[in-house]
């Protein structure tokens, strides 16, 4: 543990040198915040706190982008060859990223709940707790989805290719940046598979509804489950060395990260009620004495 702890701090300082951080990390969120305010809310201060909600959960799916860039740079730059040389296994020097991305994550979360309270007059809080637990569970299930694409992945090029690709599908399609209840049918499908409409739906149903976490099953049991599948692989194919390469099977292993959202995605699609749920998150902010009932089922 004090491997990790040390591990972790070193992390912290080592992407803090870097003035790329400070963009993706916290002008990047707030630039989020302010467009989608300007374009959603109109006049509706209720849509603040769901404004908030998606944009809380793009901060969250950025950590996959943070993650995979920042070991497969340091792999690049050797950086990890003299971390090889202490005496730490790949396990505590994973686990150290994503500690360090949490606690690199959480301030720009607070900063944009001031702004979202002092600028834009966010009234309503939410479930504090269940804000709290979707988003340690999101950067943790990202976090690792991160360390996969970075340990599949053998350059920046390759790395930034895959990230597009993924970044390009959470965005459109899991509901970050449109409301998932006004999207097509088909694509509400789809989004059902996508791990970021658990992130998404999961934060906007502790804002809005003030749902408990107990309330989430779907959503926790997916993002725990690829947190932690995804851990234990990216653990198992980690390199060190930019010349070794990962194995075809390796990378086959890779997409098991996948399985969990594809279980609880096919168990939506037939019994849930993600959608449903949605759809009286989004309507309850025009009937505002609706937003602490419970969804129809």
């Amino acid at each position: 543990m004090n491997n990790t702890i040390a591990l972790t701090m070193s992390r912290m300082r080592l992407v803090m040198r870097n003035r790329a951080f400070l963009f993706f990390s916290l002008i990047m969120p707030m630039a989020y915040l302010i467009i989608a305010v300007e374009v959603f809310v109109r006049g509706n201060a209720a849509m603040v706190s769901y404004v908030l909600a998606s944009v809380l959960a793009l901060t969250v799916m950025g950590t996959l982008w943070g993650m995979s860039l920042q070991l497969v740079m340091f792999r690049e730059q050797g950086i990890l060859r003299r971390f090889r040389l202490a005496p730490v296994g790949a396990g505590s020097l994973l686990l150290s990223s994503i500690l360090a991305n949490y606690l690199l994550t959480i301030p720009t979360v607070l900063i944009q709940f001031v702004f979202a309270r002092w600028v834009f007059h966010l009234k309503d809080w939410g479930n504090l707790w269940g804000v709290f637990v979707m988003l340690t569970l999101g950067i943790a299930a990202f976090g690792s989805l991160g360390l996969i694409i970075a340990s599949v992945t053998n350059s920046m090029q390759e790395t930034q290719l895959i990230n597009n690709a993924v970044w390009f599908a959470l965005l459109f399609l899991s509901g970050a940046t449109a409301p998932l209840p006004i999207m097509p049918s088909y694509v509400q499908n789809v989004a059902l598979f996508l791990p970021g409409t658990y992130v998404v739906t999961g934060l906007q149903r502790v804002m809005i509804s003030h749902a408990s976490v107990m309330k989430l099953g779907p959503h926790v049991l997916a993002l725990v489950a690829c947190a932690l599948i995804a851990f234990f692989l990216s653990k198992q194919i980690f390199r060190w060395d930019p010349d070794d390469k990962v194995s075809r099977k390796g990378k086959l292993w890779a997409v098991a990260t996948l399985i969990p959202f594809i279980l609880v995605g096919t168990y939506e699609w037939k019994y849930g009620n993600l959608r449903s749920e949605a759809n009286f998150d989004l309507q309850s902010l025009d009937r505002p004495a609706m937003q602490h009932q419970a969804p129809p089922k």
